[in-house]
């Protein structure tokens, strides 16, 4: 596995920002994640940074903490990051990966409106991830393939994030028009 020093670490500071309610530094570790995976397009640091950014958006959440199924979801959830941080330091690569999947699967075991809000979390943390891979230089297509998004969804919410971006009074010339129709279809 590529980088398993710095996944060890991240993992590591995302638990301490996890026990702490630090959404802010575990947004900050995804983000780094996401940095690495736009270099390599290492399968698991794109995964890594779609769970770390879902867990930052869970978190900052608190009303979820509210919701009936929160303590098991919650306490399963740090049970996996134990457990990650465990195989990586044993160099275990296939049952790391196996619970990468495993947090994901979680959401299955949830019911009622936790699960649905926090299925909707992921699917939006993949386009938003997916959207900064993109940002890289990464196609568009590739991009949308690496993380299980449509090409629709990211064009979508890139495009969203582009015209904010750009002030009211600014157009866009020409030129920039044709690379943005050529960057969607690529």
């Amino acid at each position: 596995m590529e980088e398993r020093e710095n996944i060890l670490r991240i993992f590591q500071e995302t638990k301490e920002a996890v026990l702490k309610g630090d959404s802010v530094k575990i947004k900050s570790l995804s983000d780094q994640t996401t940095n690495t995976a736009s270099l390599t397009h290492d399968p698991d640091n794109i995964l890594i940074a779609v769970v770390l950014y879902s867990l930052s958006k869970i978190i900052e959440r608190g009303d979820y903490k509210q919701l009936s199924g929160w303590n098991k979801f919650y306490n399963s959830y740090i049970g996996f990051i134990d457990k990650t941080i465990e195989d990586l330091k044993e160099k275990n690569d296939d049952a790391f990966r196996e619970k990468i999947k495993n947090i994901i699967k979680l959401i299955d075991t949830l019911s009622g409106k936790l699960k649905v809000n926090i299925q909707e979390v992921f699917r939006k943390a993949k386009i938003n991830k997916a959207s900064r891979i993109y940002e890289h230089g990464i196609s568009m297509e590739k991009t949308a393939k690496l993380l299980g998004v449509t090409l629709f969804e990211l064009a979508s919410y890139s495009g969203e994030k582009k015209t904010t971006e750009i002030p009211e009074s600014t157009t866009i010339n020409v030129k920039s028009r044709i690379k943005l129709i050529e960057e969607m279809f690529s």
